[in-house]
């Protein structure tokens, strides 16, 4: 028997915006014209990350874009100076906690969690929580608070780890840990919520504030209050999000990386993918160039064709949290000065009996984009007879042995072919499979893509200062 593990697919995922050209909403002449804007926007994009390590940003002007390199920058430190490293810190840290709990609870908001979540849901199994901690691999379950306040939810989260106010007990399976995500700490809604569970917590630790510490890990700025909070605490591992990363750029800093180790996902592996995108972006001309050509068809959609609506429709329901990650990446990133298209996340089939008649013949102001996963995770399953105790009464039965996938293809293609029929625009990103090297690639192909939107449009994509009108404006109404 070989010793030799086969090594893991790298597949290139594809972007495919031929049946765009064919409904007539944009012309391949047209994308091919935009070429050098595209070039120049790539070029600015990249030369951001040269202004910002020398300090060229203008007063008042917003500039995070250490994001973009930051795979590359991850990787090479932990295969060089591993123990060192801020990847193998991570690592230690997640081995620690899965190791001592069985429930972890994420608390932050926006790009503090939703990255988070959309790693969750695409890579880990469909039912995690669900399942017994064997069949997780002795891995905890994850939850998420602290992105609303919502009343109802919170205390249904707090009837799981502490049903009536009362801690569970000191077994394994009765222990949960925090992890707290917040750049400065002054977000309501997660600072609220890190008052209320760490209470809890503190309460099933038995008031010891040193075991407190241990099942609380803050991800935060280097300064500011939850920074100051870790400290009171005590907390031995506190982790930073960089400078120059905005929080929804922050998937592939310990934002995403801790909680994803946390609960088994291969994190190289999804920085090994999106470093490969990154490779594609720096290197391919924009002709080939994944990010470019889905930047260029979704402008010209836009202005030459009124497409102000995008739809990201994933074939997979294991993809929809990347959908709602990426309406908060464009909304926040290019809403601003009365501009930007408006992101929808969709699921089909589901959203087909919901949303497929508004999509078919309804206002001619949307772009789909498909999001289709080649080959399942998972054996195929197959339509089985009916059996003994009936007679064909679904009138399935020439379908029998037919798979989950089959009739998946089926619906994808006479989807688009219904669409194609009525000249609405489509184009497909096709993923090899769901697995961490594929989502490292589209994620960071989809970042990438905002921010070269931004420059090709004159929007700045980083900063978003109508969020912040609100944030003081509710602050005014709870301090009068």
């Amino acid at each position: 028997m070989s010793v030799i593990r086969p090594k893991p697919p790298e597949d290139p995922i594809q972007y495919d915006p031929s049946a765009v050209f064919a409904a007539g909403t944009v012309s391949r002449p047209k994308l091919d014209a935009l070429a050098a804007p595209l070039d120049a926007a790539r070029t600015e994009s990249l030369a951001d990350l040269d202004r910002w390590r020398g300090g060229g940003a203008k007063a008042g002007e917003a500039l995070d874009p250490a994001f973009i390199d930051l795979p590359e920058r991850l990787l090479a430190d932990y295969n060089t100076k591993r123990p060192e490293s801020e990847l193998f810190a991570i690592l230690q840290a997640a081995r620690r906690i899965r190791d001592a709990v069985d429930r972890v609870v994420v608390l932050g908001i926006g790009g503090s969690y939703m990255g988070t979540r959309a790693l969750f849901e695409a890579c880990c199994h469909p039912f995690h929580n669900e399942l017994p901690r064997g069949e997780r691999g002795g891995r905890p379950r994850l939850s998420f608070e602290g992105f609303n306040m919502d009343n109802d939810s919170a205390q249904g989260l707090l009837d799981l780890v502490a049903p009536h106010g009362k801690p569970r007990g000191d077994d394994l399976l009765d222990r949960w840990a925090a992890l707290v995500v917040s750049k400065s700490g002054g977000t309501l809604e997660t600072a609220v919520a890190t008052r209320l569970f760490l209470a809890t917590l503190l309460n099933a630790v038995g008031g010891d504030v040193r075991r407190l510490a241990e099942v609380v890990v803050p991800v935060t700025g280097k300064t500011g209050r939850l920074a100051d909070l870790a400290k009171a605490i005590g907390c031995p591992e506190v982790f930073d999000i960089p400078d120059g990363v905005g929080g929804r750029f922050s998937v592939f800093t310990a934002v995403g990386l801790l909680p994803a180790s946390i609960v088994g996902i291969d994190v190289v592996r999804l920085l090994e993918g999106a470093a490969a995108m990154n490779r594609r972006f720096r290197e391919a001309p924009v002709a080939d160039n994944p990010v470019l050509q889905y930047v260029g068809v979704c402008h010209l959609a836009e202005v030459d064709s009124g497409a102000t609506v995008r739809v990201l429709s994933a074939w997979s329901n294991r993809l929809e949290a990347v959908g709602l990650w990426y309406d908060q990446l464009l909304s926040e990133s290019l809403g601003k000065a009365e501009k930007g298209a408006t992101p929808l996340t969709a699921v089909t089939t589901r959203d087909l009996h919901s949303r497929g008649q508004q999509h078919q013949d309804g206002r001619r102001d949307k772009l789909i984009t498909n999001l289709v996963v080649g080959e399942p995770r998972r054996d195929r399953l197959a339509l089985p007879p009916l059996g003994a105790y009936a007679a064909n009464q679904d009138k399935l039965d020439d379908l029998v042995g037919r798979t989950w996938p089959d009739m998946l293809a089926a619906a994808f293609a006479g989807t688009n072919e219904a669409y194609a029929g009525a000249k609405r625009p489509t184009a497909d990103i096709l993923l090899p499979r769901i697995d961490e090297h594929v989502i490292g690639q589209l994620l960071q192909m989809l970042m990438l893509a905002t921010v070269v939107e931004g420059r090709l449009v004159g929007t700045n994509p980083y900063g978003q200062p109508g969020v912040e009108d609100y944030k003081q404006f509710m602050m005014r109404r709870l301090r009068p």
